[in-house]
Order: structure tokens, then sequence, then C-alpha cells
């Protein structure tokens, strides 16, 4: 099995715990407006690559990945799952700790074969990475051109499969700043005992360069970058929403 790979990085410390050997696949359905990757959305194109030779970068420079491991982002990871079988079944065997840092646009779980294929995935895998654009389904799909029915569906699953999650959340201003519905995702991922990190992320410019090398309209030209000391008090508010959940939670348990 050979995975179309857009680029490696051997030296990755924001992809999951500790420095990792990151792996950013080629091809994603999600179309987000601050993408700083568009390179990556084509579905073709990239270098195919068999899981044995991106095992054996990594265990050139192992020595500095203790603590940290494998990550595979994108694009879209999940849309090549059957390269992430093959690809973690060899890490564990090497007890390389693996991550996906994952949209979980490809989650469908009226897709029998690919559900399967998760069950099988899951035990290989030691953390999930999600990032959630929005947690309202209209603001979503004006944001990425995709809903979010399945993205929510996919959080709930890694929950039932007890994944580590970590959730990620980008605060652009008038797009997903709003404290209403930053309260909401916080209380929707409240519920899950599985969630071990949350990272709030301001938006930043630095991404407009590529859409002027590849001709593609930035839709999002005129929109500043956040405000670093907002996106903590933004990241107060999804907090809020976290710790109203698992009260109510307690509350209904006793």
């Amino acid at each position: 099995m050979q995975g179309r790979i857009h680029s490696l990085e051997s030296f990755g410390t924001v992809d999951g715990p500790g420095v990792r050997y990151v792996v950013f696949v080629q091809g994603c359905p999600m179309r987000c407006a601050y993408c700083h990757n568009p390179d990556t959305w084509a579905m073709t194109g990239g270098t195919l690559m068999e899981p044995e030779y991106i095992i054996e970068q990594y265990e050139r420079n192992k020595g500095f990945y203790n603590g940290g491991g494998i990550t595979v982002t994108g694009g879209e990871p999940l849309m090549q799952v059957d390269f992430l079988i093959d690809l973690f079944t060899l890490a564990k065997e090497k007890n390389i700790h693996t991550c996906i840092d994952s949209s979980g646009i490809a989650f469908n779980p009226e897709n029998a074969d690919f559900i399967a294929k998760l069950d099988k995935l899951m035990p290989l895998t030691d953390l999930v990475m999600l990032d959630i654009k929005h947690i309202d389904n209209e603001k979503h799909k004006e944001l990425t051109a995709q809903p979010n029915t399945g993205i929510l569906a996919f959080a709930e699953y890694l929950s039932s499969q007890n994944v580590d999650m970590w959730i990620r959340h980008v605060v652009v201003p008038g797009y997903t700043d709003d404290d209403k519905y930053l309260f909401d995702l916080g209380y929707f991922i409240g519920q899950f005992h599985n969630l071990k990190a949350l990272d709030v992320l301001p938006y930043h410019t630095m991404g407009t360069v590529k859409y002027e090398k590849l001709g593609l309209e930035y839709k999002l030209k005129d929109v500043p970058a956040m405000d670093k000391d907002k996106v903590v008090e933004k990241k107060q508010v999804i907090l809020q929403g976290i710790k109203k959940r698992r009260a109510e939670m307690t509350e209904n348990s006793k």
C-alpha cells in the first residue's frame, strides 16, 4: 500500500506531544477559507511513498523523537485510511507513538466498509488531534464548503473507541470568535471522557503568499490576524462550556 504524500517534516514541534516526524498527505475535500496548505487540496499529485520508507526515515533520527513520534496530517489523512493502517502497524511494531491530525471530514457512519477500517486503525492510534472549525453547521459550511455533522460524529466515535483526543480550534476575527458558539463548542466537547487537551489557536495571515503563487483567491484577505491576548479570553469561554457540560453530567449521575 502506497500513500500519496505531499511532503515530510523531520522536526515538528506543534503536531502532538514531543518532537514529531510529520507526514503531510495529499488530498482534502475541505476548502477552509483560512487554510494555509491549499497545495494539499488536490486528490492527485504528491509523491507515492510506501510506509516502510517513512518508517526508515523516522528511524534514521529516532534519537530526536524521544517523547514524540509520528504525526500524519495533510491534507486529510483519513482519505487514505488503508495507508494509515499499514503505516501505523509498522510504527507500533517499533513502539512509535502515532498521531492523526484530522478535520474529521472523511468520517461517514453510514459507510460500513470505512467504519470497519477505522475500527482496525484506532487500536494502532495513540492520539487524534481533531480540528473543529465551527460548531454551527451552517457557519461551518460558509467557512469550509462542507457540513460539520460527520466531524461531530467522528468526535463521538473517538470517544466510543477510547482514543485520546485533542481538540483544535482556530479563532478567526468575525468568523469563529463569537462567544455563543465558542461556549457551544465547549459544551459539546465537554461530554467526552477522552478529551485530553484543547488548543485554541490565533488566525494568522502567513498563508496568503501560497494563494498568490497558486493563483487562488484568498477569501479572508481583508481579515486581520487574531490578537493573541484575545485568544486567551476566547479559550476561557470554551472552558466555561466544558465545565457546564461536566457539571451537568456529574449532577445527572447522582
